[in-house]
């Protein structure tokens, strides 16, 4: 029922979209040249996108801003904005940037350029505003990275609890309070940070009124409110746990306890990549369930690290009573035995749901190393190749905990018996107490445990003092304990690691969608090879002597063609140079050389009168001559439409 109400909140209206909007197309196209104005600036997304009251800004061809009117949906269409434009237009190049929200919850932002009448010869950059306020993306980065990680904390700290059941849980609960209260903290952060994180301004704005309810009404918001809802209920669910004293409440609390935990991982798989895209319902499954396993593997680590010191504490003070160390040793041994099982499940989920998210996001295996997000996806790999090889020699230790070798041998045989029994069987030690005869009530005798015989019919001898005094075996008992509390913490510390590139990862574009905004150009839109930027290297030492030229080919097409060439030297600043020189050639049809014959326009080189008379992939050699002597030609190619 929980679940289910979660799902309606958070889920209404979702549709599927690639996941992390890109930019598929503008409307003027980017760079090109218009001969009457346009009424509308129109863009079009690879995903449903949220608009901002500030989504748009138009700078004129003087640099100054141009009013325009309200941003909104063209046509009814969720993937598209579009902004209006004033009827009249001076002739020169607009820049338009632009920022919107993709279904992900994460704002995307960009600008591109189109000419009225013809391009101005302004080589001036325009400053567009920055992309996002520094501090504010620091601050919204930091409390997802803390939410997460508390969390992990909290879903594992408390299914360490239910699951391994630990006689002494006092170990764990300041951690799970701290958890609790930090992600609440974050979580609220969050909140407050979201409008000025999706608008790209300062932490002030954080407590815009306005601002702050159009928070609330949007999806991103809305999980939010609903995760400090379930944080309110878990709450009230660890107070009634806390004071449970019936074991057969246990599954009452084991379904309760999950219920909570999958609608808490559901607030962030419902604003994060997995709500958008291929596969939705089949993606948020495998998100919920891989942020769970993460909580039940690392929480639990950190559990299981703060238990084995409380059982250390109590080992050492209680080391003079022989019975009650030995049952601290029993019992953390089967709590660390219970736990190895629970981490190797958690794993194998991780495991399944990490491929199938990574296949989703990539797309194919060359996005690995072509993309942002498969090179982060690389680095969170390493890391998770190292945690793994931590967790086996966790494993090893832990199985050496949960043989039964003690620091003396054992008379009894390994079968379950009551520990009453137990402790009657046990072989005194040199010195202490004597022990109680079985079921005798008085002490017994040196002389009585030499004759009586052995509890296994008498095929085995007791043992004498000389090997009551033997070392315990190697690596085990406190030896084993103390060695898988150093191989916890690696885990621990590593896991950290991992989930700050995870979370890092959620940020960042998906190269799925990358690649499809690529694909998916629009009908009509101006050839991706419009504009190219070519380097170059004469090889000499001055500015001029290497850096890139920028060709604007317009349109793009058989006929006449408009050609733009910039030259910007080793300091990315605009440079002059004695001689640019750019010809066409289409070896397929044997067509060519065609000199552009540019001009110098005093600081960029042009020409209107290209004649590419054929469709086809041509050859544009460029040459820079930066002196008398020196000069290089790079070829690059070109795709000419029909």
């Amino acid at each position: 029922m929980l679940l289910g109400t979660v799902l309606v909140l958070l889920l209404a209206g979702a549709a599927p979209a690639s996941a992390h909007a890109a930019l598929r197309g503008t409307d003027p196209d980017d760079g090109s040249v218009v001969k009457r104005a346009p009424r509308h600036v129109t863009l079009t997304f690879t995903e449903s996108v949220g608009l901002l009251d500030d989504s748009f800004r138009v700078f004129g061809p003087d640099q100054r801003r141009v009013h325009t009117g309200e941003a909104t949906h063209a046509d009814g269409r969720s993937d598209t904005a579009r902004i209006g434009l004033p009827r009249k237009l001076a002739q020169g190049t607009y820049t338009v940037a632009w920022r919107v929200v993709s279904a992900d919850s994460h704002p995307v932002s960009g600008a591109f350029s189109f000419s009225v009448g013809k391009r101005s010869a302004t080589t001036s950059p325009i400053d567009t505003g920055p992309a996002e306020d520094p501090l504010t993306g620091g601050l919204n980065d930091a409390a997802r990275y803390l939410a997460y990680l508390a969390g992990a904390l909290l879903v594992g700290l408390a299914a360490f609890a239910l699951l391994c059941r630990p006689a002494d849980t006092s170990a764990l609960r300041r951690p799970l309070v701290a958890a609790w209260w930090t992600l609440v903290g974050s979580t609220v952060v969050l909140l407050l940070l979201r409008a000025p994180y999706e608008a790209g301004t300062g932490p002030a704005d954080a407590f815009d009124a306005a601002a702050l309810g159009r928070t609330l009404t949007g999806r991103p918001g809305q999980a939010l409110l609903v995760r400090l809802a379930v944080l309110l209920l878990t709450a009230a669910f660890l107070m009634w746990l806390s004071r449970r004293r019936d074991a057969g409440q246990r599954p009452l609390a084991l379904a309760a306890g999950t219920a909570l935990a999958a609608a808490l991982a559901l607030t962030w798989a419902a604003a994060e990549h997995a709500s958008a895209g291929i596969q939705v319902p089949l993606a948020m499954t495998s998100s919920v369930l891989h942020l769970l396993a993460t909580g039940v593997w690392l929480g639990g680590l950190v559990a299981l690290l703060l238990t084995l010191r409380r059982s250390s504490r109590d080992g050492v003070a209680d080391d003079r009573a022989d019975e009650m160390a030995d049952g601290v040793a029993d019992e953390m041994a089967a709590v660390v035995s219970r736990f190895s099982r629970i981490a190797f499940a958690a794993v194998t989920v991780l495991a399944v749901t990490g491929v199938y998210q990574s296949w989703r996001g990539l797309g194919s295996l060359s996005a690995l190393s072509g993309t942002s997000y498969g090179r982060l996806l690389l680095a969170k790999l390493a890391g998770v190749v190292v945690l793994l090889l931590a967790a086996r020699y966790s494993r090893r230790w832990t199985a050496r905990i949960a043989a039964p070798a003690t620091s003396v041998p054992r008379v009894a045989p390994a079968t379950t018996v009551p520990r009453a029994a137990a402790v009657h069987k046990r072989v005194p030690q040199p010195v202490g107490a004597p022990a109680e005869g079985p079921g005798t009530g008085e002490p017994e005798t040196p002389d009585k445990r030499t004759e009586e015989p052995p509890a296994d019919n008498g095929a085995q001898e007791p043992p004498s003092d000389k090997a009551a005094q033997e070392p315990p075996a190697p690596g085990a008992g406190p030896d084993a304990r103390r060695l898988l509390r150093r191989s916890v913490l690696v885990e621990v510390a590593v896991a950290a690691v991992v989930l700050m590139i995870t979370t890092v990862l959620t940020g960042t574009l998906p190269a799925r969608a990358q690649a499809e905004a690529a694909r998916q150009a629009p009908a009509g839109a101006l050839p991706p090879t419009t504009l190219v930027t070519v380097p170059y290297d004469t090889g000499t030492a001055s500015v001029s002597g290497r850096g890139t030229v920028q060709v604007t080919l317009d349109p793009a097409r058989v006929g006449e063609n408009g050609i733009q060439a910039v030259v910007a030297g080793s300091d990315k600043g605009l440079t002059v140079v004695p001689e640019v020189r750019i010809t066409f050639t289409l070896p397929s049809r044997k067509v060519g050389p065609i000199d552009a014959e540019l001009v110098d326009r005093g600081g960029y080189w042009t020409t209107n009168s290209v004649n590419l008379p054929l469709a086809g992939n041509w050859t544009m050699k460029t040459t820079v001559r930066v002196s008398d002597v020196d000069q290089v030609s790079v070829e690059r190619r070109v795709r000419i439409a029909p």
